[in-house]
Parts: C-alpha cells; sequence; structure tokens
C-alpha cells in the first residue's frame, strides 16, 4: 500500500489570516489505493462544492480508462483534508496538452477550502502545468468563483441546467411544460416501458449508433464498463423498450441527493414512439422514488438543439465559468464540434461505416476531453 506523501512540487503553508484551524497546510498527492481513496471520497461527500466528478473513482477511470496521467491534489490541516483538486494531464498530437479539472466531466475545479488553501492548491496546479509544459491549465468549475478570476480566461461556451425534484411523481410531471409534458405522455401511451440493465448489450449499441450519426467519435465499451465497476451502485443503465425492443438507453450517475443522466442516446424509431423523451422521464421518477431532489441534466453547447431541448423540459440555463490560464500556449484550442475547422471531418465521419467507426472512435476521442 502506498503512503501519502508531499507533492514533490509541492510546499506547505502557514495558516491564513481567513483560516478556521490553527494548523499549517500541505499540499499532497493522492494516492492509488482504497484507504486513500476512500478518505478522499469522505471528504467529497461532506462538501457542500463538491460534485460526482470529484469522486477519487475518476484518477481510476483517467489512468486505465484512457491513459492519461492523473494528479488527483489535496491540501491537508491539522492532518484532515481540506480542499481537494483533481487533475489529468491530456496530451494530444492534434490538440496540443493541458492540465484539467478534469476531462471527460462536466464539473472540476477546487473543492472545498478557505481561500488560503485554494491558493495553494492552484498555486501547486500551476506550477505542475509549467512542469508539464502544458499549453493551458483549465478547472470546470460548476459555479462562479472570486479567487479564479485574476489571471483567468473564460469563454461562454456551456450551460448546465438544474432542477428540484418532488418526491411525487405527479408533481414532476406538471412541473414539464405542457409541450414537452405531452410528448412524455405520448411515451406512455405507446405502451414505452423501463428497466435497469446490468450489461452493456443494449446501451452500447443505442449509443455507438447514435454519436456516429452526429459524427462524434465513440468511446470504447470498455469505458463504459469501467464506470460501472468504479462507481458501482452510483452508476445505473437505465433502458427504454417497446415491447422487446430497445429503443433509448442512459447510463445515470448518482451523487448525494443528486441524479445526473450522462450518457444518453436513442434509436432511429425514439424520435417517433417518443422513447428519447419518456427515457428522461423514467429516470426523473425512478430517482424521485430513490430519494433524489434534484435532477441535474449535464451541460450542452449554447445554441445547440440539446441545449433548447433541456429548455423545453423547463429547465433554467446556468452558465458554466470554465476557467482557462494559458501556461505556454498563446491562445486557447477551439476544440468543439461548432468549430467550422471540423465540419469536413463530421461529414466524413458519419459516412464510415459503423463498425470502422467504432473501432477508430475510441482512439480519437481519449484525446478531445
Amino acid at each position: 500500500m502506498m503512503h501519502e506523501a508531499s507533492l514533490p512540487l509541492g510546499f506547505s503553508a502557514p495558516p491564513s489570516g481567513n483560516a478556521p484551524h490553527a494548523g499549517a497546510f500541505t499540499v499532497r498527492q493522492l494516492p492509488r489505493d482504497a484507504q486513500a481513496h476512500a478518505r478522499w471520497d469522505a471528504f467529497v461527500a461532506a462538501c457542500p462544492d463538491a460534485t460526482f466528478f470529484h469522486r477519487a473513482g475518476w484518477q481510476t477511470v483517467m489512468e486505465q480508462g484512457f491513459g492519461h496521467d492523473s494528479y488527483f491534489l489535496y491540501a491537508e490541516q491539522d492532518g484532515a483534508i481540506a480542499a481537494v483538486l483533481p487533475l489529468a494531464h491530456m496530451r494530444s498530437r492534434l490538440f496540443g496538452s493541458a492540465l484539467v479539472a478534469l476531462p471527460f466531466c462536466v464539473y472540476g475545479g477546487i473543492a472545498g477550502g478557505h481561500d488560503g488553501v485554494r491558493r495553494a492548491l492552484d498555486e501547486a496546479a500551476q506550477a505542475l502545468a509549467r512542469r508539464l509544459g502544458v499549453g493551458h491549465l483549465e478547472y470546470r468549475w460548476r459555479d462562479a468563483r472570486a479567487d479564479a478570476e485574476a489571471g483567468w480566461l473564460q469563454r461562454p461556451l456551456y450551460a448546465t441546467f438544474r432542477r428540484p425534484l418532488h418526491g411525487d411523481a405527479e408533481q414532476n410531471l406538471l412541473a414539464i411544460p405542457r409541450k414537452q409534458r405531452a410528448v412524455v405522455r405520448k411515451g406512455i401511451a405507446n405502451d414505452l416501458h423501463s428497466a435497469i440493465d446490468y450489461d452493456l448489450r443494449h446501451f452500447y449499441p443505442i449509443y455507438a449508433g447514435s454519436v456516429h450519426r452526429l459524427g462524434t467519435p465513440v468511446f470504447a465499451r470498455r469505458h463504459f464498463a469501467l464506470l460501472r465497476t468504479v462507481f458501482g451502485a452510483d452508476c445505473d443503465i437505465l433502458t427504454v423498450y417497446q415491447g422487446l425492443q430497445a429503443q433509448a438507453s442512459v447510463l445515470v450517475f448518482y451523487f448525494r441527493d443528486e441524479v445526473l443522466p450522462y450518457y444518453g442516446a436513442g434509436t432511429l424509431l425514439a424520435r417517433s414512439s417518443g422513447a428519447n423523451d419518456f427515457m428522461y422521464w423514467e429516470v426523473m421518477r425512478r430517482a424521485a422514488l430513490r430519494g433524489c431532489r434534484l435532477f441535474d441534466f449535464g451541460r450542452s453547447k449554447l445554441g445547440t438543439g440539446a441545449f433548447e431541448f433541456k429548455k423545453n423540459w423547463g429547465f433554467v440555463p446556468q452558465p458554466l465559468p470554465y476557467a482557462y490560464r494559458l501556461v505556454r500556449a498563446t491562445a486557447l484550442p477551439e476544440v468543439n464540434p461548432l468549430n467550422p475547422r471540423y465540419a469536413l471531418f463530421i461529414r466524413a465521419w458519419r459516412r464510415l461505416p459503423l463498425p470502422l467507426a467504432n473501432l477508430l472512435g475510441p482512439r480519437i476521442v481519449r484525446q478531445l476531453g
């Protein structure tokens, strides 16, 4: 078993004048062992501004799933964790390199701590970014943070959609705007039903086919299998059927009293049957029964169909204040499907035979983050 140790690049610091404790704090790196992960996750579970994407399991996902080096930093004060910052180093011949909190996740950045502790973690992250020679350092804040404003760039690209859930299913249904509620009722009238799947047999073909039609490289099947293994009961797959035919499927995360439908897709039949809409309703309904009281619809790019779809459900978009600090780069990369540079690639990818796209996709998508 590895023992916790101070970062070679890190430092100890005296307490800030705003510190609630008397002792100095030290920046350390999370070891790769179960005991250390449990300690980190206990802090995350109790920290109000932490998210599912601050969990220690993402260290395993980054390293084993994508082959990215991880640097999960935390500040320790008086023998207790005071704040955490999960980071991963993305390297790409196509898109350069970046130190990100956290790739493939919608939220990230520093969770917990007073100003002095957060400053120490930030300085350790910047020192690490310089040592690694990355193009930029990126924090995927969910909420605006005053301590991330000076010297950081921001680019309005994404919004997130979060709303309380009622304990009563009828109240949740009535909270959906009338027009969208009618689409959900259409799915109910079409005798759609849902079930929790215990393997990827239905989910992966539906998801791979959907992203191929969008012109997007797909994750490897083992990525989703790893998520199920790492997060256990906090990661479900819900599939919608019409009779015995699977028409839509979604991989769902649970965190405290929140539910996050994260990877969702439907077949070509899903639009006419209403399976896509019914799928998200079933996530809501089942999550409320489970005791969840907040529905997180995830992020969408501004001005996209997904962005409008979530607004149609009555969710109010909340801009995501992602923050970027240039290290070796002179400008931020424009790595997103809305960039006109990628229009030709998207059209070409759609024309690839699906088996070939599924073979090549995981080699490309690991560079996108």
